[in-house]
């Protein structure tokens, strides 16, 4: 067995002006790092036939799996097809079982089919054809100088359902492969360069067949090592004592060992104590429980939220006095202890958050510049709050308060249980 090296080719004009933003690459990417083949590039071209071209000839000097994503839709800018079938050496022809296909599903949707749409079922007459049960464009296999080329449509349901059920299952027919095992932890309350000082030692000791990477966002660092071997169970051992050396020597900062984000490690503890939590947001408006409602089963432990933009939602729901709001304004510790304490009444929870914030980039005065937030937490029994300065960009600061609003729940949860 050897490393198996794959490269993703996207195509689209979209891809390159931030139109359409490649979630494709990063999926398909973890999918064949879980069959243990390493991706080595991720290339976007444009709708331009001799720099899909260049590509192909480029990728395929380095590696021995090439996945393409795009351009096999109906319409004239989608050039790749007719592109592999020359770039292959081929002709084409109408493969019988894809156009019937495509007629059954204009059929089922009552819709004439026309010449544009039968199109779909013409493929390069030496590719293998993939059956695609999402879509019309099917997808394409090709061999050439020892190497695989599979050609994927773009849309992202279409090909996920294409890699998941007739590209992975095949993969062991032309490679055999090690296996890759990951490791990851995340920190709060630390930054990168100090991170990376504490844990040098650690660092340091690391085979050559184990890397570690930090990966910081949000005002959090992921730490991931990651490893490459053939004999999985030796592979899953090494990793594990060195990856517990590690989450030793970082256990003040330690927030999970999984690989999951800040909202889901919130949950995970409501939901394992038989709690729950709501919150009561301002500057974020609504952002927080936008997180904690993204994952399936979030309603055993997320009750809701009231979006205070507005002062009177303020006062008329959350009970902060005019009185308070005119002697230290808004932005303030008193008022998010309130506007803690009143939802958690409200909402009858077992925890709650609050923020109230200036995002920026307007709104700032000398004493409360942009990023300047107030975050509480709040129990039945206690109300905890915190300044942040965070002084970046309206989303950034955004995306840092809620962040931290839920880290600081977090701590509260495991210092008052």
């Amino acid at each position: 067995m050897e490393k198996v090296f794959a490269s993703i080719i996207t195509i689209g004009d979209e891809l390159l002006i931030g139109q359409v933003i490649d979630t494709n690459s990063a999926w398909m990417a973890q999918e064949l790092n879980k069959i243990g083949i390493i991706l080595k590039h991720r290339i976007a071209v444009g709708d331009v036939w001799n720099d899909i071209w260049q590509a192909l000839d480029e990728e395929s000097k380095h590696v021995s799996l090439i996945l393409i994503t795009g351009g096999l839709g109906p319409t004239a800018d989608d050039i790749t097809k007719p592109l592999l079938c020359e770039y292959f050496g081929g002709r084409m022809v109408i493969h019988q079982p894809t156009l019937d296909h495509v007629t059954h599903i204009f059929e089922k949707l009552n819709r004439p089919m026309i010449d544009r749409n039968a199109k779909q079922a013409e493929v390069p007459d030496n590719c293998t054809v993939l059956k695609n049960e999402r879509g019309t464009a099917p997808g394409m296999l090709f061999k050439k100088d020892g190497k695989i080329f599979i050609s994927l449509p773009g849309v992202p349901h279409e090909m996920k359902w294409l890699m998941s059920n007739q590209v992975i299952p095949m993969i062991p027919e032309f490679f055999k492969t090690g296996f890759i095992e990951h490791r990851t932890l995340l920190t709060a309350g630390i930054g990168e360069s100090f991170l990376a000082e504490m844990i040098k030692d650690v660092e340091e000791a690391l085979p050559p067949q184990i890397k570690l990477a930090y990966l910081p966002n949000s005002g959090m660092v992921r730490l991931r090592l990651t490893a490459f071997g053939f004999d999985k169970d030796e592979l899953q051992k090494e990793i594990d004592i060195h990856f517990q050396l590690l989450k030793q020597t970082v256990k003040e900062f330690l927030v999970t060992d999984e690989d999951i984000p800040m909202e889901l490690v919130v949950g995970n503890l409501l939901k394992q104590k038989g709690k729950s939590m709501a919150t009561a947001e301002s500057c974020t408006g609504g952002y927080i429980a936008h997180l904690m409602t993204s994952h399936a089963g979030s309603s055993a432990y997320f009750t809701g939220s009231i979006v205070s933009y507005d002062n009177k939602i303020k006062k008329m729901l959350l009970h902060v006095t005019e009185e308070t709001i005119q002697s230290v304004g808004v932005v303030s510790e008193t008022v998010v202890k309130q506007m803690a304490t009143s939802v958690l009444d409200i909402m009858q929870t077992d925890y709650s958050i609050a923020v109230s914030g200036i995002m920026g980039p307007g709104g700032a005065t000398a004493e409360k510049p942009v990023g300047m937030v107030w975050i509480a937490v709040a129990n039945k029994e206690k109300t905890v709050a915190k300044l942040f300065n965070f002084r970046y960009t309206r989303q950034r600061n955004i995306e840092l308060t809620a962040t931290n609003a839920l880290n600081l729940l977090r701590i509260f949860i495991m210092e008052n249980s």
